[in-house]
Order: structure tokens, then sequence, then C-alpha cells
């Protein structure tokens, strides 16, 4: 994912907020498959939680316990340190045999990686929701196998909805518009829609309103920021800013500390994450509120995806199919729902769907088939993101929207 990592693993939707640092490094020696009568795997992963150490390695006993003749060796290293340790690892030649990081097209550009359909089935390839399929991929061949997904979903304050005469939640912009200038006028400290533009995450804001009127920021071979869709978002952006509908200064204000504003009871709208839910159990669980989808232009249904991928190295065809055995082993309903649900996240296959069960977290995966997504796979999406982050504030300080889009355009250009 290329979505900014603050208090909580975003892209990753960890619930728990706890991020072990913890890594066993690769055990034994990894080229030595006597006695196995067959091959051994090196699994590179980060640790989403305190407990994603002893889950793998849960998984990986069930596996070798049905395959006696695949060995796999689990390293776990936290997400400060597993970049740093990938790249470590590829320059040395010491790739591991599976990957589970956010992104994956620096790997193919380089001819590093197998494509999907070379290391899973056809039932695990066709089970992945279609648009994290698409998201996974570089022209029309899939390279990533997605791991988890996240969403976003607007929250909604109904207390501050009742007090301001809101009779019903929002689904278009002309609508947020109004109800959120309604709640703002409660005054005390209270706002309509909380927009945060700050440096954290200003990128996923401005996402959810180009993709809420059918623009984006283009795809793997070009980026397409300063477009009339684009524009009229931005500019419908600046209409909630210059109107009063959001809190002062969006451009000051960060994702995690506007959602705290809201966890306290005193933003009526704002769009967050499936961990909101758990961090309002924990630290406000009075607060009345409900979950809705995202309003956008015509009130048809989008949403922000993002998503974490397993990616298979080219190290040695000889243990391809020992790749293939295991990741449609892991991938399997039960396995692959037993990861989803202990680490709190949303599967990204259909049967995981179907199979899901959590009332408080449906909204989430009810939007993940309407779910859009940044252009990841191209190189200069790094440069536009950190342009989005802090360019497009300047809109709440009087800057012409076409302007800053111009700004980040050229920004991504260079």
């Amino acid at each position: 994912m290329t979505s900014t990592r603050t208090t909580v693993r975003v892209g990753a939707l960890a619930l728990g907020l706890g991020l072990a640092v913890s890594a066993c490094g690769f055990g034994g020696d990894s080229g030595d498959d006597s006695g196995s009568g067959g091959a051994t795997l090196d699994l590179l992963v980060p640790s989403y939680s305190d407990g994603t150490q002893a889950l793998w390695e849960g998984i990986i006993k069930d596996f070798e316990a049905e395959n006696s003749d695949i060995k796999v060796n689990l390293e776990v290293q936290s997400w400060d340190n597993i970049n740093d340790v990938v790249r470590t690892k590829v320059q040395s030649d010491d790739a591991p045999d599976i990957l589970n990081i956010d992104a994956f097209a620096g790997f193919a550009a380089d001819d590093l990686l197998y494509p999907a359909a070379e290391v899973v089935s056809e039932d695990t390839l066709g089970d992945f929701q279609d648009s994290f399929a698409e998201n996974a991929s570089i022209g029309d061949e899939q390279i990533g196998l997605p791991l988890i997904a996240s969403a976003r979903t607007m929250f909604v304050n109904t207390d501050l909805m009742d007090k301001a005469g809101v009779t019903a939640v929002p689904a278009t912009w002309d609508e947020l518009l109004a109800a959120a200038k309604k709640v703002s006028a409660l005054g005390g400290g209270v706002y309509g829609y909380g927009m945060p533009l700050g440096n954290e995450e200003a990128q996923a804001e401005t996402s959810i309103w180009a993709f809420g009127n059918g623009g984006g920021w283009g795809d793997a071979d070009k980026i397409t920021v300063d477009t009339p869709e684009n524009l009229e978002a931005v500019e419908f952006m600046k209409t909630m800013i210059d109107e009063k509908a959001t809190q002062p200064d969006p451009g000051a204000t960060d994702r995690t500390p506007l959602i705290n504003v809201f966890m306290q009871g005193k933003i009526g709208f704002i769009e967050a994450l499936p961990p909101t839910v758990g961090e309002i159990e924990k630290n406000n669980p009075e607060l009345k509120y409900e979950l809705a989808p995202i309003p956008t232009k015509d009130g048809e249904p989008v949403t922000l995806g993002v998503a974490d991928h397993l990616m298979a190295f080219k190290n040695d065809d000889d243990k391809k199919d020992a790749i293939t055995t295991f990741l449609d082993y892991f991938y399997s309903t039960d396995v692959y729902m037993n990861f989803v649900t202990t680490e709190n996240f949303l599967p990204v296959t259909k049967s995981g769907a179907e199979a899901y069960d959590n009332a408080d977290l449906q909204v989430f995966l009810d939007a993940l088939p309407d779910a859009q997504f940044y252009p990841s796979t191209n190189s200069k999406w790094s440069a536009t993101q950190g342009a989005f982050q802090s360019l497009v504030g300047q809109i709440g300080q009087g800057k012409d929207a076409a302007a800053v889009l111009k700004e980040i355009q050229a920004k991504a250009d260079g």
C-alpha cells in the first residue's frame, strides 16, 4: 500500500493497535531439503499485530502436516524494518520465495516475480474480488496476490444529526454540504464534516472526492491529476471549506487527530477506516454513531480501496510447484478466513466475503466491489502522493483549486 502508516497500520487495517517488532529469521539452512523429498520455501511477512507470528506458525505447522515434502521457513519483521530487509535480501540475491508486503511494481519491473497465474490454481486466481485483482495487475497480467483489504466509509454522529435537524444521512455531495453546514451551525467547537488535508494522508481524502466524481489519478502508464473530473471534485471540497461545513484550515489537520475529535463527539461526518470501529469501542463506547456509504456527486457507491499483497520470487523454478501448493492452501477458505478474522482484516476473496460474519464491519465489506485505488504500479505515484500531502491543503487557505492541481501534476510529470 502506498497509504501513510501512522498510529494504525492503515493499508493493512489492523484493528489491534500494537504492532509487534518481531523477527525470527529464516530457520535453518533454506537450501537444505534433506529428508523432505521436496522443497524448502522462505516466507517473509510483516507483523500486523502481536499475534501475527504465532498465527503464521500455526498455518505453517498445519500445512507441513499435510505436505510433508515441503518445509516453510518463516521470518517476521516489523513494518518499520521490512522494506530495508527486503531491499538487502534482493541486493544480496537472497530474496524470499514468498513475500507479504504492500508494493510489488518495482520487483515486477526487474522481472523478479512470477505472474500470479503461474503460482496459484485457476480456482484461487478466480476467487479474488475483481477490483482487487485489477489493482494487483500490471497491464493485463496479474502479478500480486491480494492478501487483506481496507476500504473507507462515512462515520455519522447521529446525535449531532438530530440536534441539527438533519433527518437523513447524506448520499450526495449537495446533501452532505447542506447537512454539514447545519451541524457546524450548532457551534461550541462542533464541525459538520471532518476534512483531513494535512501531510498525514491528504491523498486519501482527495481521492475519495475525485473517485466520487468519476475521476482518478491515472494508471501504470500515466498520472492524470489535472482533469475536469478531478478539478470539479477539488472545487467542491473548497466549497465545503469556504461555506464553513468543515473544521477550520483542513490543510493543518491530519487524519488521526481528526478522527479523535469525531470520537469525542465534535464532528458530524468523517471518512474513516475499519480500525476506527475498534477505537470507538475502546475510547468512547457511548458515542452514538452509524456507518454509511460515502457521499458522491450522484449518489453512486464508491470507496478508496487499499490492499497488501503476497508475491512469489523467481528464485528457483524447482520450487514453483511447492509455492503453488502453499499458496493454494493458504487461500483455501477456512485457512484464509482464520487469518483474516484473527487479524481483524477484511477478506479480498469472493468466498471469504460470503463466509465473513462481522456485522460491525459489513458496510466496509459491501463497499469492496466498488473500490478504486491509487495508481501504485506507476513509478511516479510516490512523488504525486507527496505533492498531494504538501499542496492540496492550500485550497483551505484561499488558493485556487485549478492552480493546486496544476502544481501537483507538474510534480508528477517532473
